[in-house]
């Protein structure tokens, strides 16, 4: 049975476009591969509310998607050992 689940990734603005560009692509391909995409949104570069890791902008990525319950735990796996990722939030819309 699938849920949906809504994901916001903040990604570094320091590790350089090229790679911003890769981390959305890594994201969105494991995604993808495990789960049906509805919506994938780069809002892009801007201000955050408050300082992460001595930061004061990030890279904003929103992904909307539909998945087995048990994708969520390795999609937070996956972001918490990425380098570049400064905060991410992952919510069951169900």
């Amino acid at each position: 049975m699938l849920k949906k689940y809504e994901t916001i990734f903040i990604i570094n603005p320091e590790v350089g476009e090229e790679n911003t560009k890769a981390l959305v692509e890594k994201f969105k391909a494991m995604i993808e591969a495990s789960a049906q995409v509805e919506s994938v949104d780069e809002w892009g570069k801007r201000k955050l509310a408050y300082e992460i890791k001595d930061k004061n902008e990030g890279y904003y990525v929103l992904v909307n998607f539909s998945s087995s319950p048990d994708f969520p735990a390795e999609l937070e796996r996956v972001y918490k050992i990425t380098e570049g990722i400064l905060k991410y939030i992952i919510i069951n819309k169900d």
